[in-house]
């Protein structure tokens, strides 16, 4: 009878040592970055971060490459991938489509939108613009697009019909704004001083902001709806403990600049209400499309 009771506890430990084993194996996921076509860019830019991912959490991730924010919300409904690192327009209407939830927040330094204006413009607030002509840079961008409007907004302009806006790129964007072409411009406030500061033929006070926004919310990892919840946060959990690294694999490539000097932090979806307001302010209050899709 001991006997049997022995094998019975050797079958039993190992039976348990063999649960254990296979619930602390490592999963495979499948990762997306949203403003990212193309395998080969992923692999360059990304690919030390992904490493960085793979030793923090001794899981193993796959690039998912996509040609549209369309098609990550697809992926993620059809669980084809796994974790997103997306910027914050993108996450409110992916959110909104797919359920899906931020994980980590990337805190990129001064991170923030301003309206600009020639200093001789005679325009020194916000509410000078009415009826003028200002500029903003991509359709659907949060720090060129949604949040200079937003701060319009907030000094009482309705960016829909107050303004007379138009949509260009940067460089053309200044052109005008330095010929007298446009009378404002709406735009990321670290992009703003790179390209006033390259503009060497003008004295520095040729420009000037006449309104910023606070910080804005994080861009982000996040996770998809299908992803068990405590498997998400020992995800999470392991990213923040080995930080410095993962920070040293997003800052490695130059095309990621941006992100010099940033945090990661914990972070949950009402971070991103105050973009939820910056699409019912350009326009666009159900905000389940992306807008210039």
């Amino acid at each position: 009878m001991e006997a049997v009771m022995k094998i019975k506890s050797l079958v039993l430990g190992l039976s348990l040592a063999a649960t254990a084993a296979f619930g602390a194996a490592a999963e495979n996921w499948k990762l997306a970055v949203t403003d990212v076509e193309g395998m080969e860019r992923l692999q360059l830019e990304w690919g030390p971060f992904k490493s960085a991912l793979e030793e923090a959490t001794g899981d193993t991730f796959e690039f998912f490459p996509v040609n549209s924010r369309t098609a990550v919300a697809e992926a993620l409904r059809g669980e084809t991938v796994d974790f997103v690192v997306s910027g914050p327009a993108e996450y409110v209407v992916i959110n909104k489509l797919t359920n899906a939830t931020p994980l980590i927040g990337l805190g990129r330094p001064d991170y923030h939108c301003t309206i600009v204006v020639r200093a001789d413009s005679g325009i020194n607030l916000p509410t000078d613009l009415k009826g003028k002509k200002v500029a903003f840079g991509d359709i659907g961008s949060t720090s060129n697009m949604l949040c200079p409007m937003q701060v319009l907004a907030d000094y009482g302009v309705d960016p829909v019909n107050d303004i007379e806006k138009t949509h260009t790129s940067r460089n053309i964007a200044f052109e005008a704004l330095k010929n007298g072409d446009i009378d404002a411009l709406g735009m990321n406030a670290g992009t703003f001083v790179g390209v006033r500061n390259g503009q060497s033929e003008l004295p520095y006070g040729f420009f000037k902001m006449i309104a910023r926004s606070g910080d804005l919310p994080n861009d982000m990892i996040m996770v998809g709806a299908h992803v068990p919840q405590d498997v998400a946060m020992k995800v999470r959990d392991a990213i923040l403990g080995s930080k410095a690294q993962v920070i040293a694999g997003i800052t490695a490539h130059e095309e990621n600049d941006k992100y010099v000097g940033m945090d990661l932090v914990a972070i949950e979806d009402g971070a991103y209400d105050y973009v939820r307001s910056m699409y019912a302010n350009a326009g666009y209050p159900q905000f389940d499309n992306f807008i210039g899709d």
